[in-house]
């Protein structure tokens, strides 16, 4: 199971870490966290060289309720970042957390690889297209609306069938328009309430489809953090007990805020399941 990064082939049968970048003022966690070029080039290099093997950069928030902003400013956000993470390390793999093919088509000419698209093609219709002409990688999420209306629209008759339908149509859509290496993406938090989140955390399992790799974004969610009355500062515990059994459902990819402590989380599961010794 590996996928096709700017030439460089990333074998999936053994877990990876996807670490976060958000360059936007206003997501969950650390919105407005890295502000100036110094602070994002020492984050990334922490990551790097704690064992992400992706980056993912966003700049443009998709916590619930968050304000839309213009293309136009996400570009002027994001295109320079990517250009200063490629020029400072030329091996980077970069993400781009954009559901804009514009935008997608900017960072991949800029020199990112892979595009993670909340919306999987339904908040522009042009992005799968696009993203069969561009030949990369592509994850696709789950969700329901945008992220402005998506806490109202977490009504289903069966959560898992309807997640199954989702990205069986999505899977044939892309495949269809080119697209070789998809990642699915359940969309933890994205049109879900937290009873939802958990049922579709048991069954992830039950997502998998003609070996297409699956990424989970659990990462300081409100999952975590409103069960257990705490804040998103405080759920570093909760995030590495989700992931343990993320990993033991299979996911191949874990997007993370915490880089070291999901890379020992891969460790121990991997040792737990024997695969380190085979």
């Amino acid at each position: 199971m590996t996928i096709n990064c700017k030439g460089s082939l990333i074998d999936l049968s053994t877990p990876k870490v996807m670490g976060i970048l958000n360059i936007t003022p206003d997501s969950f966690y650390d919105g407005g966290k890295y502000k100036d070029e110094y602070q994002i080039l020492n984050q990334t290099e922490k990551m790097l060289t704690e064992g992400a093997t992706f980056i993912d950069v966003g700049a443009y928030s998709s916590r619930p309720g968050a304000s839309h902003i213009p293309l136009e400013d996400e570009k002027k956000r994001i295109v320079p970042i990517v250009e200063l993470l490629v020029n400072n390390f030329p091996d980077i793999i970069l993400s781009i957390d954009t559901f804009r093919s514009e935008i997608a088509k900017y960072c991949i000419e800029s020199g990112a690889a892979l595009i993670n698209d909340i919306s999987a093609g339904n908040l522009d219709p042009d992005m799968i297209p696009s993203i069969g002409r561009l030949k990369i990688p592509y994850i696709m999420m789950h969700m329901k609306g945008t992220p402005q209306t998506m806490k109202s629209l977490d009504q289903y008759t069966n959560l898992i069938q309807e997640v199954q339908l989702y990205f069986s149509k999505k899977v044939a859509e892309a495949r269809k328009n080119g697209i070789n290496d998809i990642i699915i993406d359940p969309g933890f938090g994205f049109a879900k309430n937290i009873e939802q989140n958990y049922e579709l955390l048991r069954k992830t399992e039950m997502l998998k489809l003609q070996d297409i790799p699956i990424l989970a974004g659990l990462s300081r969610k409100s999952m975590i953090y409103k069960p257990l009355h705490i804040t998103p500062d405080d759920s570093l515990n909760g995030t590495t007990t989700l992931h343990t059994i993320a990993l033991l459902q299979g996911a191949s990819i874990l997007r993370v805020h915490d880089v070291r402590e999901a890379m020992e989380c891969i460790s121990l599961v991997r040792i737990y399941q024997g695969s380190i010794f085979n």
